[in-house]
């Protein structure tokens, strides 16, 4: 059964760094695209940053551009998010999806699979 496992979230002043890892299990997602997505207390969840299945193609939501990386290690079936410069209206819970395709897409209707859920907490 396939299935995305989230690390790295926690309480983190503004301004500081917080890396996020995806580890996938039970397939491999090597030719998949894969997306981070996150969530606020009263919103919809929203579109942050994805990658192509090989990582020559990214794409960021406009309010972390600059600021955050995606990545991925096919070979460790693992993808990340590299957050620096954060602010407190990032403070959300992040998740990691991916789809059945090769390339990127925004909408969260296009990802399969979703992991748990990590959560980002920044202070002002």
């Amino acid at each position: 059964q396939a299935q995305l496992v989230e690390s790295g979230g926690g309480l983190v002043q503004a301004g500081g760094s917080l890396r996020l890892s995806c580890a996938a299990s039970g397939r491999t997602f090597s030719s998949v695209a894969m997306g981070w997505f996150r969530q606020a207390p009263g919103k919809d969840r929203e579109f942050v940053a994805a990658i192509n299945w090989n990582g020559a193609s990214t794409n960021y939501a406009d309010s972390v551009k600059g600021r955050f990386t995606i990545s991925r290690d096919n070979a460790k079936n693992t993808v990340y998010l590299q957050m620096s410069s954060l602010k407190p209206e990032d403070t959300a819970v992040y998740y990691c999806a991916a789809r059945r395709h090769l390339f990127i897409n925004t909408s969260p209707n296009e990802y399969v699979y979703w992991g748990q859920g990590t959560q980002v907490t920044v202070s002002s």
